[in-house]
């Protein structure tokens, strides 16, 4: 369509860029980055609609979900981490596990169809302890589908036990771990990475457990950590290597792009990137990421009048109900800190933006309520 509305508005030299994009056709990283650097805002955003709705048409999906954050005592110190805590102070717990079963058991009959954990990378606890909590989550909520433990989480507690990421990654979906989250990310350069979070699992490490965990049939999501110190192309070549990463193994389910706040670490004197900037991150991403089903808006992290606005830049999920469960984004200086939604404000909020409101399980299957 070389005379749609796209093309008549197009900053000259994006012409062929945006033909690609109409046709269904891949775009490369430098187009990606034009794209980015000279494109208006509302023509970034409606094409990137116009993939979304090739994608999912007019659905946008939420789930009932609830978060169980295991400890926040974290072996690690990345620059940009509000969460975590050494042992021993004054704000870090460490949940044991017949507490942790009882807010599970709580949740029966509720309707929830997923619990996500994850939190910090503990000094004591080894993979068999969270075996232990995985078949012990499953016994309390049988039908709820487990996502569990970011890469980083998942690479250290594999490396401790001394046994293979298959070995491991096995063991952990024998006891009912059915999916993982895609924190951990962060920024796949290894300049930036060396920066923000030099003792972590690197870019290859990360990509290769989850590669290893779509082969063993456990999907995935996947995160990008961006407003800090990285650069348009660092970005870009983030979501190159998820893109290559995607062809080899179709295993990641979502993309979610995630803000850096900066209350509480130490890089809080960059500020925080804006609206704007959160609005063409995703819309690029919903736009070059065209082997990935959904882009979710995670509202808890945005709030929600932002998150409103990503269903027109590219976002077709929004996440779920929560119940203010998780405290992650609320430590760094996310506006709601006490996320929860219910069903009805969810399915009101998707409506009044002019989509279908569709509720999901962890892995996109519409949801019939009884």
């Amino acid at each position: 369509m070389i005379d749609s509305i796209f093309q008549r508005s197009a900053p000259e030299g994006l012409e062929s860029v945006i033909r690609k994009i109409e046709a269904g056709e891949r775009i490369a990283p430098d187009e990606a980055l034009a794209l980015y650097e000279h494109a208006p805002l509302a023509l970034l955003g409606g094409l990137a609609v116009q993939v979304k709705e090739r994608k999912s048409g007019r659905d946008v999906f939420y789930n009932r979900n609830f978060h169980v954050e295991p400890s926040n005592i974290c072996i690690f110190n990345c620059r940009f981490c509000s969460y975590r805590q050494p042992a021993h102070s004054p704000g870090a717990w460490d949940r044991p596990l017949e507490e942790i079963f009882e807010t599970c058991h709580a949740y029966q009959g509720r309707g929830v169809t997923e619990v996500h954990v994850v939190g910090g990378v503990h000094p004591d606890h080894g993979l068999d302890y969270y075996v232990r909590m995985i078949e012990g989550i499953k016994r309390e909520l049988p039908d709820v589908i487990v996502k569990a433990f970011s890469a980083v989480e998942l690479h250290e507690m594999i490396r401790r036990a001394g046994v293979s990421l298959e070995n491991g990654l096995q063991r952990l979906k024998t006891a009912g771990m059915a999916a993982i989250p895609g924190g951990g990310a962060e920024i796949f350069d290894e300049e930036v990475r060396q920066k923000i979070c030099p003792e972590k699992c690197t870019t290859d490490e990360w990509l290769s457990l989850h590669r290893t965990a779509h082969r063993l049939g456990i999907s995935s999501n996947a995160t990008m950590l961006y407003g800090h110190i990285e650069t348009q192309a660092q970005r870009i070549d983030h979501l190159d290597r998820l893109r290559r990463s995607q062809d080899e193994t179709g295993g990641f389910n979502a993309f979610i792009p995630l803000k850096f706040r900066r209350r509480n670490n130490a890089l809080s004197e960059l500020g925080e990137t804006s609206i704007t900037d959160d609005l063409r991150t995703l819309a690029l991403s919903r736009i070059y990421l065209d082997n990935f089903p959904h882009i979710k808006a995670y509202w808890p992290m945005y709030g929600k009048t932002t998150t409103q606005l990503a269903l027109a830049f590219g976002a077709d999920d929004i996440d779920g109900t929560i119940d203010d469960t998780t405290r992650i984004y609320s430590m760094a200086g996310a506006d709601d800190r006490n996320p929860a939604l219910t069903v009805d404000e969810m399915r009101r909020w998707i409506e009044a933006a002019g989509y279908r409101a569709v509720e999901r399980d962890t892995f996109y299957r519409p949801v019939v309520t009884k």
